[in-house]
């Protein structure tokens, strides 16, 4: 027994929900690895099933999950297919969201409400999860939900490296589509050269979700190529408004940049008709044919997710690669 030697040796495993499979199989490729095979179907009750097809026992595990609509199906699934690692002995669970469902619930702004930003991060906790990997959080202290690892990407550098090759810097002012969005806007202005900023000072009525009621124009936008700069587009009405109130403004032209492009009804058909030059998203959520138009550019952020899992395998740095939080 004495001469026997115990050889350990890391080994990266890949999984991938039904939710995204063309994301997972982008960063599959760039980090030289195979998704692991699984089984995965729906029972007639919409229960869903999960079995992976190779031991996982040891392994450090990455489950790529975005969670699209049907958005509680696809929470579901992660969830299970955590468990299921837990249970067969992997050594490490990081659970990769892209886009991170309830993510806009993120504290109380009546009472009787929940935190479902708070519970989500719970959830994924108890299912087993050692760490967490997203893109783009609503709001970034939404990290400290998640008692682990967070690492926070962020587009930006992809978005704006984008818009920097469409527009001469000189010309752009950034905008904020309201206040809460002005840090993030702040960031685009610095990572643009310190180009000027603006904002949409809105109104919501807050019984009726995904409607704004005002905007007025905070900030100089006259001659300007107004970039309008959100973490995310869901129906659209947001950034079609902010470009409404920025051309009345004496605003030149009018580009948006999101992270994610959930796009649901009717945002193709406002995007479509908006008077806005080109919409860029990335590609964290599935967007199919026929939620594509003319004006819609999505580019790919499988190169920093990929990135982003080999500094965490290899247990280097994630916060010099991306300027996240890791």
């Amino acid at each position: 027994m004495s001469g026997l030697k115990r050889t350990t040796q890391k080994n990266l495993m890949l999984f991938s929900g039904r939710a995204h499979p063309e994301l997972a199989r982008e960063v599959a490729e760039l980090l030289g690895v195979e998704i692991v095979p699984t089984t995965a179907y729906n029972f007639a009750n919409g229960e869903i099933y999960v079995r992976f097809e190779e031991s996982v026992r040891g392994s450090d595990a990455f489950v790529i999950q975005s969670h699209p609509a049907p958005i509680n199906e696809w929470i579901m699934e992660q969830l299970i297919m955590v468990d299921a690692l837990k249970r067969a002995s992997a050594k490490r669970i990081t659970v990769v969201t892209p886009f991170y469902g309830y993510a806009r619930q993120d504290k109380k702004h009546r009472g009787r409400e929940p935190i479902s930003a708070r519970l989500m991060a719970d959830l994924l906790q108890t299912a087993g999860a050692d760490r967490l990997m997203t893109v783009d959080l609503h709001t970034a202290q939404t990290q400290g939900f998640f008692d682990g690892p967070v690492d926070h990407l962020l587009a930006l550098p992809v978005l704006s490296s984008y818009i920097q090759s469409r527009v001469d810097a000189s010309q752009i002012t950034v905008v904020a589509p309201d206040s809460g969005r002005v840090r993030v806007a702040e960031q685009w202005a610095d990572r643009l050269g310190g180009c000027p900023l603006a904002f949409i000072h809105k109104t919501r009525d807050i019984n009726v979700p995904n409607q704004v009621v005002a905007n007025r124009v905070v900030g100089e936008v006259e001659g300007r190529t107004c970039i309008v700069v959100d973490d995310m587009i869901d129906t659209g009405g947001t950034v079609v408004k902010a470009a409404d109130a920025l051309l009345q403004a004496g605003a030149a032209d009018v580009m948006v940049a999101a992270t994610h492009g959930i796009l649901s009804d009717p945002a193709v058909d406002r995007l479509k008709n908006a008077r806005i030059r080109e919409v860029v998203v990335t590609n964290t959520l599935p967007i199919p044919p026929e939620r594509r138009f003319d004006t819609l550019t999505v580019l790919s952020i499988a190169p920093l997710i990929a990135r982003a899992i080999q500094e965490v395998f290899e247990d280097g740095s994630v916060t010099s690669l991306f300027g996240g939080a890791s």
